[in-house]
């Protein structure tokens, strides 16, 4: 049995995703998560940049390797990410 306690077991719930990907970025960009929506476009309404997203990407494989072995998200998709919809889709999706 693993020492960390944050390791889970089982399925991951969407809005636990989305709040994963609002805590994360809220972080990266310097903002209150509570002004994240998910239907929010990364570069329009949140103004991350490149940079920003590349840390998400990071911050957020991290934490799900942790939750399911081996977990990367493709450099080519995270450009069809617009939006947090669309990263939460992903993840979701590949969990």
């Amino acid at each position: 049995m693993p020492a960390e306690t944050h390791v889970q077991q089982g399925p991951v719930e969407r809005d636990e995703i989305v709040q994963l990907i609002r805590d994360r970025l809220a972080d990266i960009l310097e903002i209150d998560p509570d002004v994240i929506n998910e239907g929010d476009s990364f570069a329009e309404d949140l103004h991350a940049d490149s940079l920003a997203m590349i840390e998400l990407v990071e911050s957020l494989e991290e934490e799900l390797s942790e939750r399911s072995a081996g977990f990367r998200i493709d450099d080519e998709e995270i450009e069809d990410m617009k939006t947090v919809r669309d990263a939460a889709d992903y993840i979701v999706a590949r969990l």
